[in-house]
């Protein structure tokens, strides 16, 4: 059995990677530009993205469907270690350690072609449909919740992301709903759709998404029903940055 104690400095650790990863040189609070061609066109030539900016900054590149044409959209982004967002950084405001958001829950695999639409931040209330093969099933004070998470690669791994929002968004919490990221059960375990799996559901690795630590950031938000009807007090709440900056 693993004490409260071992717990509780595992999610300290926790704490310290999450502010480890935001502030790297890729690191959400680093972004400063995200640039997208028009559909179809050829992607910009780097030397070009990067006039204006010093010599170490990152640059990557990116793509996607454009909503209107459904044609590849090229992109690149801009990262700099001397970002407004990195200067003005202070914390991830991280609620502590509670054993009693550890959640006993199922996965329950639907079809494995299944896509649901979400809705974006920046894209003006259209939606863009990602792979939701299944559901997150679990029981807060006796009512179950099904809940939409999609599947994604997170840290080199199989994933499934949920996108949820709570009663804490908008004054406790970040705003536009927070992310959990959980280990996809069925990367170890073939599932057919109709089967479930037991999965822990640990909100206390909650995380504030990356449109909270920069503007240049898309993220998805929260689906109808992925809007839980009580407050979650658990894992990361929100950024906060020195009086008087604004993303």
């Amino acid at each position: 059995m693993v004490s409260d104690t071992t717990t509780e400095a595992a999610h300290e650790q926790w704490i310290r990677d999450r502010r480890q990863t935001v502030t790297g040189p890729t690191g959400a609070l680093s972004l400063v530009l995200t640039h997208w061609s028009p559909a179809g066109e050829p992607p910009v030539e780097e030397r070009i993205a990067r006039a204006g900016h010093p010599v170490d900054a990152v640059f990557t590149r990116l793509r996607r469907t454009d909503l209107d044409t459904g044609a590849p959209q090229e992109g690149y982004r801009i990262w700099r270690q001397d970002s407004p967002a990195q200067e003005a950084f202070e914390e991830i405001i991280t609620a502590p350690y509670d054993p009693a958001w550890v959640l006993e829950g199922r996965f329950e695999l639907v079809d494995e072609d299944r896509v649901v639409p979400f809705e974006h931040i920046k894209d003006a209330g259209a939606t863009r449909t990602l792979p939701v093969s299944g559901d997150l099933i679990f029981t807060v004070d006796g009512t179950e919740y099904r809940l939409a998470a999609f599947d994604t690669t997170h840290d080199g791994h199989a994933t499934l992301q949920l996108v949820f929002g709570d009663t804490t968004n908008g004054t406790e919490s970040y705003g536009a709903g927070r992310f959990l990221f959980l280990d996809h059960p069925g990367a170890a375990t073939p599932l057919r759709p109709g089967d479930s799996i037991p999965i822990t559901v640990d909100f206390n690795r909650t995380t504030v998404p990356p449109c909270g630590f920069s503007n240049q950031m898309n993220c998805p938000l929260p689906p109808l029903q992925n809007r839980l009807p009580f407050a979650v007090r658990a894992g990361e709440l929100r950024v906060r940055y020195a009086a008087g900056f604004t993303l």
